[in-house]
């Protein structure tokens, strides 16, 4: 069975040729116990650069090294799939440290944003996975194609805007509090929302494939690389609504 998904670290080939030659091997609920590890991990360091911030100390540094441990820890995973039990848990506290500064970076500006956008993130997570464990939502080709080629739209437009940064400007509209802006974060949320029904569906077929243990750390590490990027999204998509 053909498996597609736009998470980078949860992709076509993942689970392909890899073998378990152990009685253990991936479950769906040893997933989710390491999911909420990474998820402990990710708000214990996120508390200190929030406490940082918040205190009115710098959390900027701690946020740079945040983002680039994060990113050089995920690279490492996803290229070495048998570290993944050491490395996602380095990825969550590297990921913690740039959240927390973030989020206390919107706290100041606008009030109650960040317990909306966490409330937010987990009812989505929770709503799509009852519909997806219920059968409401199916993961077929064309869902899952739709989703990956949305996706890959979403990321092309945030390069280009990265690149256009460097000579002084932005693409316009979609990062202001108007309709196009607003518009705009709302179609990018529902795309983040639609890739976690990818990855639930990834990690099922690498269970029923039989995926070796080490893999429930590496799945979990893909679904959190997706909520990161779902709560990010709610963060920006609040901040334009409350700015109007």
């Amino acid at each position: 069975m053909k498996m597609r998904t736009a998470n980078p670290a949860l992709n076509a080939s993942t689970f392909a040729d890899l073998r378990s030659y152990s009685d253990e091997t991936m479950t769906i609920n040893g997933t989710v116990h390491k999911t909420a590890a990474l998820l402990f991990l990710l708000v214990c360091s996120a508390a200190y650069t929030w406490h940082l911030a918040r205190s009115g100390g710098s959390a900027a540094p701690w946020m740079m090294v945040g983002g680039i441990g994060g990113f050089v820890a995920a690279l490492v995973t996803i290229f070495k799939k048998t570290w993944a039990p050491i490395t996602a848990p380095i990825y969550a506290l590297f990921e913690g440290l740039l959240l927390g500064g973030l989020s206390a970076f919107f706290a100041a500006r606008f009030e109650g944003i960040v317990g909306e956008a966490v409330m937010l993130t987990f009812g989505t997570l929770f709503s799509l996975l009852l519909a997806y464990r219920s059968g409401f939502i199916r993961a077929t080709e064309n869902f899952k194609l739709g989703v990956v080629a949305a996706t890959g739209g979403i990321f092309l437009v945030y390069f280009v805007g990265f690149i256009l940064r460097f000579f002084g400007t932005q693409i316009p509209f979609i990062h202001e509090s108007g309709l196009i802006g607003i518009g705009f974060s709302l179609f990018v949320v529902v795309i983040a929302s639609l890739n976690l029904v990818l990855d639930f569906d990834f990690i099922e077929q690498g269970a029923e494939h039989g995926a070796p243990k080490y893999m429930e750390w590496y799945a979990a590490f893909g679904l959190m690389v997706t909520l990161i990027w779902l709560y990010i999204e709610m963060l920006h998509l609040l901040s334009k609504l409350r700015s109007r």
